[in-house]
């Protein structure tokens, strides 16, 4: 695993949108396609309008994964991470294809349904953040680190959806979802490379937590460090409590 730290978010996300460009690019160039896997929050606003306006990138030839969705969201709904996507990724770039997890059909349906595209091929590259609680998708402490399937329901937990709430999706507490899609922990770490874009000081603890603490459940995302090509870009404000000169890996 590697970290970088930037001097602010907008610099983090140009350089994170660098390194996507040139990874989608790459894999374009190699086999005329690239599969990859989208996040979405308020942590990857910057990041995807920089990826969005990336030049030299086919988008005809990108096929979309979608990360995680809200169980019983509409989606009209101005939290819908479906809407999120199509209108801060999709529509922008005209991707053709792409698989987006509809949290009102049927679960098993859908799980189903996307988990066979998914295992067609290998992804090119995962953009993945961090929760306030450290969760990677929305698999929310303790994670399952087990199962080997792509897709499951889990359940949030009160910080996750604190989280939600205070980013602005909802209008109180008992709006949020108690309930999600989300792609497993497991699915995350089958991508070839991994970018994990976490600015902003409310994540400085889960920061610290999954990368100086010990590789646990308890802090879903301290898994990325056991892969390869995982690439995580931090600004001052996340980067805030952790003790540098503990990670080597760390560029300022």
């Amino acid at each position: 695993m590697n970290l970088e730290v930037l001097p602010n978010k907008y610099a983090l996300a140009k350089a994170a949108a660098a390194q996507a460009t040139t990874t989608i690019r790459s894999a374009i160039q190699q086999r005329g396609a690239a599969r990859i896997i989208a996040a979405t929050g308020a942590s990857q606003f910057e990041f995807l309008e920089q990826l969005t306006r990336a030049e030299g990138i086919d988008w005809e030839k990108v096929e979309m994964f979608h990360l995680d969705e809200y169980l019983g969201l509409p989606l009209t709904h101005p939290a819908s991470f479906r809407k999120y996507l199509r209108e801060r990724l999709i529509d922008k770039v005209h991707i053709k294809k792409f698989h987006l997890l509809d949290g009102e059909g049927n679960s098993g349906a859908v799980i189903s349904e996307v988990t066979e595209e998914i295992r067609k091929a290998p992804i090119d590259i995962a953009f993945v953040g961090i929760g306030e609680n450290g969760h990677l998708a929305f698999n929310d402490p303790p994670a399952d680190f087990e199962t080997d399937e792509a897709y499951i329901v889990v359940g949030l937990d009160e910080d996750c959806r604190k989280q939600q709430l205070g980013e602005g999706w909802f209008k109180s507490l008992e709006e949020v979802p108690k309930q999600a899609l989300s792609m497993t922990v497991r699915q995350v770490l089958q991508s070839k490379q991994i970018i994990c874009i976490v600015p902003d000081s409310r994540k400085a603890v889960a920061v610290r937590d999954c990368f100086e603490g010990e590789i646990s459940p308890m802090h879903p995302a301290s898994i990325l460090r056991t892969h390869p090509n995982t690439y995580v870009y931090l600004d001052e404000k996340s980067a805030a409590l952790l003790q540098r000169k503990s990670i080597g890996e760390i560029k300022t």
